[in-house]
């Protein structure tokens, strides 16, 4: 899936612009930015959490980005409150859950620099 993929470009995605799509995780939606690739992609969304979301143990091989807007988001390594942005590096491996109550999340994955970057782009 392309969305928004030409970084050459300048892109506005405005509030209520945009479909939220049921992430593979229960209790998940996504509402995204721009994504480049299938499932395993560079992909930047604003996350939302229900309740006690959570999320299975998982690997960022290219890396993730976050910054919590709302709400609270943990895992193996913390616990994080609205305005906290955390990095994860290549090959980050974890758990995470949201709540209570929810959390919301702006989130990027597959940004590192240190990846190749794939000939599609």
């Amino acid at each position: 899936m392309e969305l928004r993929a030409d970084f050459a470009r300048r892109e506005v995605v405005r509030p209520g612009g945009e479909a939220w799509w049921l992430s593979p995780m229960a209790a998940t939606e996504r509402c995204l930015l721009d994504r480049a690739g299938e499932e395993v992609a560079r992909e930047t969304a604003i996350v939302r959490y229900a309740a006690g979301a959570r999320l299975s143990a998982h690997t960022h091989g290219g890396g993730e980005e976050f910054l919590v807007l709302a709400g609270s988001f943990h895992d193996d390594a913390g616990d994080y409150s609205d305005g906290t942005y955390v990095r994860n590096p290549i090959g980050t491996a974890h758990a995470a859950w949201a709540g209570p109550p929810t959390a919301r999340c702006c989130s990027s994955s597959c940004t590192s620099s240190q990846r190749p970057i794939p000939s599609a782009w």
